[in-house]
């Protein structure tokens, strides 16, 4: 290559260099100058998370107490037989409801009606005998007093006179027996109720008395009887509630109300109609009991629920939503807001649920507790607090 050519070539490269180099500079010192001024602005504060808070609300609730049970028939009858015999008929279907009086069994009359039979010709045997026993002893008193018989005579007619009677009422007596007897082969229902199946078909020979087997049950359904145990704790926070009426004398006048396992609310309404009169050493508990109206039947002996027992009526209370506590293992709380929009963690003791509200202790009226957004808020933190309405429920007062 020429020498001019070869010169031209580094002049070029040389003036290529040197503008690279200017333009990193240039590069450089712009980046360092942006970089000063984002570092010398003021930095922008991140918003505050919002929540929805509810005000805990005071309110005129009645309080209760919940206990388990179960229903018991107000009567509960073994049927059995009162005579011995074969068994004829039977005359229900088994489940069926029956009424006081209904022909339930039969059993063969047969023997019973001959027993009657002989009963009543022993009667008229011992009348026969009684008229003749009179006519002697007339006969006996005309002759003594013409002095033409002894007095001996008369006494022993007299004697047999009384005997006469007397073999009269044992034999009226046999005839009522073998009457009842033969009453006892219709055996009727004792109550009205529900009856269970037969246990015994027709023509097996059944045995009476006490001991025998039954040959079915009835019980009764309307009303009915609901049988729960209550703590000696509880037991005495009535005593004490109701120490100048005395409890068992207002017990009567106690709201209950019950649900049964299908069922969410306590939609039947009852009354506490006895009280046991000592707490079970083994158990620690009392016995209590309650009648309910049963028309349509639905109510079965046997049968579970939960009833609950009114402790307090009208008594103010703080209400807050059921989702706006939580749970600590066992510890419950509610996250509170202060006017400042400071979080609080908040201990509460849970009582009665109301529809979608809980009661609860620690908490005053008028306080905000946070009911969404639960996760952006710990001890401490702040936030914006959005108050909210709850809907209100309606809560009856039973």
């Amino acid at each position: 290559m020429p020498k001019s050519s070869k010169l031209f070539a580094g002049v070029a490269l040389a003036v290529f260099y040197g503008a690279g180099a200017w333009y990193a500079g240039e590069r450089i010192s712009d980046m360092q100058f942006v970089a000063s001024v984002e570092a010398s602005a003021p930095a922008q504060e991140a918003p505050l998370p919002v929540v929805d808070v509810v005000a805990a609300k005071a309110r005129a609730i009645t309080e209760w107490d919940e206990f388990t049970g179960r229903f018991e028939a107000v009567d509960e009858v073994s049927i059995r037989a009162r005579v011995s015999g074969y068994l004829d008929a039977v005359h229900f279907e088994p489940g069926d409801v029956v009424e006081k009086g209904d022909l339930l069994f039969t059993i063969d009359a047969r023997p019973f009606e001959t027993a009657l039979a002989e009963a009543e010709a022993g009667l008229s045997e011992a009348r026969a005998a009684a008229n003749l026993a009179e006519k002697e002893l007339e006969r006996a008193e005309r002759l003594i007093q013409n002095g033409h018989t002894s007095q001996s005579v008369l006494d022993e007619r007299v004697h047999e006179a009384e005997i006469a009677k007397a073999s009269i009422a044992a034999a009226e007596a046999a005839v009522s027996r073998a009457r009842l007897d033969l009453g006892f082969t219709k055996i009727h229902a004792p109550v009205s109720g529900r009856i269970s199946d037969d246990f015994v078909s027709p023509g097996n020979l059944i045995a009476a008395g006490a001991g025998s087997d039954a040959l079915t049950t009835i019980v009764s359904l309307d009303p009915i009887h609901f049988v729960f145990d209550a703590s000696e704790q509880q037991y005495l926070e009535y005593m004490r509630a109701s120490a100048s009426s005395g409890f068992r004398e207002t017990a009567g006048k106690t709201p209950v109300a019950l649900r049964l396992v299908d069922e969410a609310d306590f939609a039947h309404d009852g009354a506490i109609d006895f009280i046991d009169n000592r707490i079970d050493r083994s158990t620690g508990t009392i016995r209590g009991r309650a009648v309910f109206e049963n028309t349509d039947g639905v109510l079965t002996p046997g049968m579970f629920g939960r009833l609950r027992l009114a402790t307090a009526e009208d008594a103010q209370r703080i209400l807050v939503p059921e989702r706006a506590i939580g749970s600590d293992q066992t510890t419950k709380f509610v996250w509170v807001v202060d006017d400042t929009g400071s979080v609080s963690r908040r201990s509460v003791t849970l009582r009665d649920r109301h529809a979608n509200d809980r009661v609860v202790e620690g908490l005053s009226a008028g306080e905000h507790v946070i009911v969404s957004g639960l996760h952006m808020v710990g001890a401490g933190a702040q936030v914006t607090a959005r108050l909210i309405e709850e809907p209100t429920v309606q809560m009856a007062k039973r």
